[in-house]
């Protein structure tokens, strides 16, 4: 594919935040950029050139969209896998392509990709009738993690279960006629993440370790170097890349991992897209996991991933009591803090209203300060 040059239009499947800080990446290069995404007022369709205000599988809307494109990509893994196989089929370069939307949105073929790839994963199992979890409480064990194969974010979709009669009554709930999956609960000592990108040329470049922390399955903090060893974040990297070429995936994507006794690291789940934990990369880094994203789709060199400075970055989440969010101001009085609002008008419990990342000469100069900054807004 040859280079997509500074003033062509880029398309992207979906219309949420990481659209929205996709676009801006591309326009800062001065790419056109253009979104589908059925929702009007998008947070991307706000600040695109424009929208296409369709559902994901209607297929004039993605004639429409490979027409004016000359390059597209995804924000999110729950989009159809069909809408990115139609535009392959009309002859579109999309990237990351459908055989890695395939496995990557679909966990029991994202586990057997991982575990025929030689990389270390939670013993899981198909879970298809109640016989089926009687064997997995015998050939996996418990406590376990009861996962829907498709579909399931931030938590939803997912049951963790002690017993027999829990796994019971979890199956009962998220059976749908589509196999589950069983996954050993893994006692892991932190939950990692790292954001890398992948070239059209093979080349791929990985971001530092994140050390994520999640409240109610959501994430609430990724802190920039992760607290670990030299040999565990060594790994991690390496791991993240091995991820990327055997995926053979071009664009940015997150390697979600799991640090366990003697520095080990078993991998969780695969983005092939930017990722919430990356977004601190926006202001601590010379070039963010969105423009990588922009550079890799478009046949550019890749940034570099080097961090400025240790970074904390801190979700802000809706409480459902409110669409105004207080305090920004007072926040703000701190100087080596950056505010990322994502444009969206209600503030329902749990929604991802937006992001701020502090930056300081330590990881825990960063902390407390995002600590004190957090304590200020309200919503109401």
């Amino acid at each position: 594919m040859p280079t997509v040059l500074p003033g062509a239009t880029l398309g992207i499947l979906g219309g949420g935040q990481l659209g929205r800080m996709f676009a801006f990446a591309a326009k800062r290069l001065g790419y056109r950029v253009i979104t589908l995404d059925p929702s009007r007022d998008s947070p991307c369709g706000q600040v695109a050139d424009s929208q296409i205000e369709a559902d994901y599988l209607d297929e004039s809307a993605l004639r429409r969209l490979a027409e004016t494109c000359d390059v597209i990509t995804y924000e999110f893994e729950n989009i159809d896998a069909r809408a990115v196989e139609f535009l392959e089929a009309l002859g579109k370069t999309v990237h990351p392509d459908s055989r890695v939307l395939r496995i990557s949105q679909d966990r029991l073929l994202e586990k057997k990709f991982l575990s025929d790839a030689g990389l270390a994963v939670a013993a899981f199992m198909a879970v298809d009738s109640p016989e089926d979890l009687e064997a997995a409480a015998v050939k996996i064990g418990l406590p376990a993690v009861i996962k829907t194969v498709r579909g399931g974010y931030d938590g939803k979709g997912q049951a963790v279960v002690a017993d027999t009669a829990a796994a019971a009554s979890a199956f009962q709930r998220l059976y749908r006629g589509h196999p589950l999956i069983w996954e050993r609960k893994i006692p892991f000592l932190k939950e990692l993440s790292v954001v890398a990108c992948r070239g059209i040329d093979g080349v791929a470049s990985a971001y530092p370790v994140s050390e994520n922390a999640h409240v109610d399955n959501i994430l609430d903090a990724s802190v920039v170097p992760a607290r670990i060893s030299a040999v565990a974040a060594a790994k991690a990297r390496a791991v993240a890349e091995a991820v990327g070429d055997k995926l053979g995936i071009v664009g940015a994507y997150c390697v979600e991992l799991f640090l366990v006794e003697g520095d080990g690291i078993l991998v969780n789940e695969i983005a092939p897209r930017p990722h919430n934990s990356g977004h601190y990369t926006l202001d601590a880094c010379v070039c963010s996991q969105f423009e990588q994203q922009v550079r890799a789709m478009c046949g550019l060199p890749l940034g570099s991933t080097a961090v400025m400075k240790p970074s904390v970055m801190i979700n802000v989440l809706g409480e459902g009591n409110g669409d105004t969010l207080y305090g920004v101001d007072e926040a703000m009085r701190e100087e080596n803090l950056a505010f990322h609002l994502y444009g969206k008008s209600r503030a329902a419990a749990k929604r991802k209203m937006g992001h701020f990342t502090v930056l300081a000469d330590t990881v825990d100069a960063a902390l407390s300060k995002a600590r004190a900054a957090r304590a200020l807004l309200r919503w109401g």
